[in-house]
């Protein structure tokens, strides 16, 4: 099948991937896994390997074993080891220690800029669902503080994670989407273009949340009593918290090494302390330098010995991701396999017009569908990369610029099928309704502003 009927396959195969997600609740691995199939039989991919005018042509097995396994060897371990970082600062208290930092640098006077900070901060490494359920103790001690509005705190809260984890690596959504898209070696820039495109979020989000807060009440919004821990005694349970050196080095140092391998790159220089530079900077090697100061970090708090129970439950919560990752590889390779890719760059008129907003667009309707923006960046970029010349986004740039549409795609928008929606609501004292009106619309006011400053930098950046 070739052509216009090929498109039509492809649009009705993601529906019905939706549909089996979202209406069903079959497990996104099987959805995507079982449409690659049946679209990869549909579009002609032979079901054995043969070999025409002596060219090889990769059977429908082939070509799901080569997305699945490409995908593995290229972020699996980043995503084992950035996921494994973040739950060490959570044991050893340096992911409070690190909110502590940015409540200092931005001041006391400023409460959902502190707490929107900070969860942009933590979110870096740590994911938002968990991140949130660290923070909250300490949004509601300083909403008994400050007398701020307990929903304005939560909705800000909400917004600096949400940001961070669909925009920054090393969360695991940002990392398989630059891999995907055949950015993951250079990781520096997608964290540095995460940061800048975070900028409009970050103030939307501050602005939204304190509009909502005077129109939405929480039902711990006047009860200081339903604090359950202040700051200090969040503090004590930790015992002593790292110094911030330490518990910046796991989340700096990796950034550093890979800093000083982009310059390397940059500057053609050559020789063995350029290899060793190149070495250190790669991500995966990156990464693990970060584990080894999250480890020390580990011994230095006294909590080493919950290093194997913490290495455990890590992989327990990043399998699901890996698998779902690899699916959306397969998914994409499928794609690049079949003759659609080529019929679309003969007839781009309409989809180059599209350029920046096809995978913010693709992005949103599979994140609003599904639920998880993990799968949704994954899979968005899976179906994007082979497109991304006919876009107009081949440059290494717009290729990280696309990276950041996808994430912009992938925070909007956040409701009942996505298990944020109700660690957010839960935690900040509110009802399904009041959920809607606060989280669900500000990760479309997030998404939407995100999206705006993407596309003028767009403008500017070749």
């Amino acid at each position: 099948m070739t052509g216009l009927s090929l498109i039509l396959v492809f649009v009705l195969a993601i529906a019905l991937m939706i549909v089996a997600i979202s209406k069903f609740k079959i497990h996104p691995f099987i959805a995507i896994m079982t449409i690659s199939l049946l679209l990869g039989l549909v579009a002609g991919i032979p079901i054995t390997d043969r070999t025409v005018d002596g060219k090889k042509i990769s059977g429908i097995a082939s070509v799901i074993g080569a997305g699945f396994s490409g995908t593995f060897s290229s972020i699996g371990i980043v995503i084992i080891l950035g996921a494994l970082i973040g739950s060490i600062l959570e044991a050893t208290g340096a992911a409070l220690k690190l909110a502590d930092l940015v409540i200092k640098l931005v001041g006391r006077k400023r409460p959902v800029l502190a707490i929107e900070l900070m969860g942009w901060v933590v979110s870096i490494p740590v994911f938002c669902d968990s991140g949130f359920v660290i923070l909250n103790p300490i949004r509601k001690a300083l909403v008994n503080r400050t007398g701020v509005s307990s929903v304005a705190m939560t909705v800000g809260l909400s917004s600096g994670l949400f940001i961070a984890h669909c925009f920054i690596p090393p969360t695991p959504g940002p990392i398989a989407a630059a891999a995907t898209l055949g950015i993951g070696n250079n990781l520096l820039m997608v964290i540095a273009l995460g940061v800048v495109c975070s900028i409009f979020p970050l103030i939307a989000g501050v602005l939204y949340a304190n509009y909502i807060g005077k129109k939405v009440k929480a039902d711990d919004e006047a009860d200081a009593g339903l604090v359950t821990k202040s700051y200090e005694e969040l503090v004590a349970a930790y015992g002593k918290l790292p110094n911030g050196c330490n518990a910046l080095a796991p989340i700096i140092v990796p950034i550093i090494l890979m800093a000083a391998s982009s310059i390397v790159a940059m500057a053609k220089m050559s020789g063995g302390l350029a290899n060793l530079f190149t070495f250190l900077g790669t991500p995966i090697v990156a990464l693990a330098v970060g584990t080894l100061f999250a480890i020390l970090q580990l011994k230095t708090s006294g909590k080493i010995d919950k290093f194997y129970e913490l290495t455990n439950d890590t992989l327990k919560t990043v399998g699901p991701i890996l698998f779902v990752t690899a699916a959306g590889g397969v998914l994409g390779k499928v794609i690049a396999s079949s003759d659609m890719v080529t019929y679309i760059k003969d007839h781009a008129t309409v989809l180059s017009a599209m350029g920046i907003f096809f995978p913010f667009l693709l992005a949103a309707i599979l994140k609003s569908a599904q639920g998880s923006s993990t799968v949704a960046l994954t899979t968005t970029a899976g179906i994007v990369a082979p497109l991304l010349p006919v876009l107009g986004l081949g440059s290494p740039v717009r290729m990280v610029l696309a990276c950041m549409a996808i994430g912009a795609g992938a925070m909007t928008v956040s409701h009942a099928n996505d298990s944020y929606f109700w660690v957010v609501t839960n935690f900040g004292a509110m009802s399904p309704d009041r959920g809607y009106k606060t989280q669900t619309v500000a990760t479309l006011v997030l998404g939407v502003a995100a999206m705006v400053e993407i596309f003028i930098l767009s403008i500017f950046l070749h």
